[in-house]
């Protein structure tokens, strides 16, 4: 097992840079046409934060889940890059089928080979280590867009206080309830006769 594992590892690293390069680009492809070219063209980091981020942190990601097997560092790799791509307009499926695309990408480059040193259970290892990393990224964007969700309640509960404040409706400030509850609770006043 060791050794096949180590042979995948070989004829994958043989071709690791095109594989690289295809997984960015199928990244790249999941925005639209001017937004992908711009990631393509700018590289430099200043003019392009965005697509330094996604090239850097990918060509990470890529070594921690193909020749390493850290799931603390491929977590880390991957957290700026599903951030980014959670606060966009993405459905969850959509922000994470690039790491999927990763399996397809791998079998066009390198399955001849694999299947001629008969290592086809290896790349079914290396199928489950994406899914894996797959998991991890799902776990990442769910956390982010709960934050954000977050971010929004509080929001709404700050300017609701904010207006009944203001407009006199507020009676009493009562302390939060609650750990982690970091809002305004109040009590409103309401018109007699009601």
């Amino acid at each position: 097992m060791v050794k096949g594992r180590e042979r995948i590892i070989e004829i994958i690293r043989a071709r690791h840079a095109e594989i690289l390069k295809e997984w960015i680009n199928c990244l790249f492809d999941s925005y639209p046409e001017d937004g992908a070219k711009f990631f393509r063209e700018k590289k430099n980091q200043f003019t392009n934060p965005v697509g330094h981020i996604f090239r850097t942190r990918l060509g990470e990601a890529f070594s921690e889940l193909v020749f390493k097997k850290d799931n603390a560092a491929l977590k880390e790799s991957l957290d700026e890059i599903i951030r980014i791509r959670a606060v966009q307009d993405f459905t969850p499926a959509d922000a994470l089928s690039f790491i999927l695309d990763l399996k397809g990408i791998i079998r066009a480059y390198c399955l001849k080979e694999i299947e001629k040193q008969g290592l086809l259970e290896e790349l079914w290892h290396m199928d489950a280590r994406i899914d894996e990393a797959c998991l991890i990224a799902f776990n990442i964007y769910s956390s982010c867009r709960q934050e954000l969700a977050d971010i929004k309640v509080n929001e709404f509960k700050s300017n609701v206080a904010y207006l009944l404040k203001k407009h006199n409706l507020l009676v009493e400030e009562v302390p939060p309830i609650g750990p982690g509850h970091n809002g305004y609770s109040c009590q409103v006043l309401t018109k007699r006769g009601a």
